[in-house]
């Protein structure tokens, strides 16, 4: 197969860059169908990236859940996602990633700062650069550095452990160097002894009195301010946030990852056991994974698993939110199909009038862009005026009753 300029923008014959296309492979169907994408391992070593980076990024800009088995070179999107959709969303990761935004060269490495930002290094130009902290991907790549990355740590450490051995910044061969040319009996390393190493090591403990450093107390204190106090509460709660996310994701995937769709039963006990079956989140994800362009019959089928988890008015907007995210994000072709799907869950007690009705006179960007929850909201209006139909229908059937009476 005939490769690709990584940089797809470069139309240069002779562009050194390149990377082999991407190739996908649908599988299964219904509400089980899933995207296969077939080389992403080839696509990410092109691009010096992990495999993992590609495809959450394919999950984030899809709005979809994935599933990897490195093991088996196995990585899953959920949904129909056709090979040049899936390369149109590669080249935003290569810009975002992998371009260096000065020189536009490839030939860069992702970097974990100690103080917790990603950095792009060019190894072309020299540039570092900082990734935008708001890409969803970024949080992931923070919880999950490079390699690269981890390994320079280490070998920093281990050069500053080595050039600090023996004080002075001199290591332990220098010092047994310096003794062989000043005649010392160092020839054969008798000379070489433990009582040198000590007397060099006290020798440079004690700084000049001009390089000595004062550290004031004030400085050791813990600002205990108002202000201070709040920002790291809000750190905190940004750390849990983080970590409640992976829960979720690892839900999905677990749901994505079978060769066949567990039964309602098991992805049950499966929320239980993780602890999220009364979360609203793991509502979201249930309407992702399990309902696809199939979705009145897919409805009926797992009735009884939602009828579960649906157990409040919020775990009930969760689901109408997690239904907008598959239609916006997946299947546009749906949203003529809306009324049909209220009309579905209001007959299952699914979800209450008062709910739905609130869903749908408000336009939110939570789940999907503005604009798509417009088009949804638009497609809602016809089952919203079949509920005021039957509103009216039975306050009248009421005064005719009482007029009888």
């Amino acid at each position: 197969m005939s490769l690709i300029n990584i940089c797809r923008d470069n139309h240069d014959p002779f562009y050194r860059y390149k990377m082999p296309p991407i190739q996908a492979k649908i599988e299964g169907r219904g509400n089980g169908i899933k995207t296969n994408v077939l080389n992403a391992v080839e696509v990410a070593r092109a691009l010096n990236r992990p495999t993992a980076y590609v495809i959450k990024f394919f999950g984030f800009e899809l709005g979809a859940q994935t599933a990897m088995n490195e093991n088996q070179e196995r990585y899953l999107i959920n949904g129909v996602h056709d090979a040049n959709k899936l390369q149109d969303v590669l080249d935003g990761f290569i810009s975002k990633f992998v371009l260096c935004p000065s020189c536009k060269n490839p030939e860069t490495s992702l970097n974990v700062t100690r103080d917790g930002h990603l950095k792009k290094d060019c190894k072309a130009c020299g540039k570092v650069t900082e990734v935008d902290p708001r890409l969803k991907l970024v949080t992931y790549i923070l919880k999950n550095p490079p390699k690269s990355s981890q390994k320079g740590s280490k070998k920093k450490q281990a050069a500053t452990a080595s050039a600090n051995v023996v004080g002075g910044g001199k290591s332990i061969s220098d010092i047994a160097s310096e003794q062989k040319s000043d005649g010392s009996p160092g020839a054969s390393g008798a000379g070489f002894t433990a009582e040198a190493v000590a007397g060099s090591r006290l020798a440079n403990t004690e700084a000049p009195p001009s390089q000595k450093v004062e550290v004031k107390d004030d400085e050791w204190a813990v600002d205990m301010s108002e202000e201070a106090i709040e920002a790291r509460a809000r750190e905190l709660n940004a750390m849990t946030l983080k970590d409640e996310t992976e829960k979720y994701e690892e839900f999905g995937e677990w749901i994505l990852s079978q060769d066949e769709l567990p039964s309602d039963v098991a992805i049950f006990k499966k929320a239980q056991d993780m602890d999220i079956v009364n979360d609203r989140k793991t509502i979201e994800v249930l309407a992702q994974c399990l309902l696809d362009e199939e979705v009145l019959e897919e409805i009926d089928q797992h009735k009884g698993m939602f009828s579960k988890v649906l157990t409040t008015p919020k775990h009930e907007k969760s689901f109408l939110g997690g239904i907008e995210r598959m239609i916006g994000t997946e299947h546009m072709d749906l949203v003529p199909q809306i009324p049909r799907i209220l009309m579905q869950l209001y007959q299952n007690d699914l979800v209450s009038e008062e709910v739905i009705r609130e869903w749908g006179t408000h336009v939110t960007k939570k789940y999907v862009p503005k604009d798509v929850s417009k088009k949804v909201r638009k497609a809602a209006k016809p089952f919203l005026v079949w509920l005021d139909e039957a509103d009216e229908d039975e306050e009248e059937n009421e005064d005719d009753g009482e007029d009888e009476e």
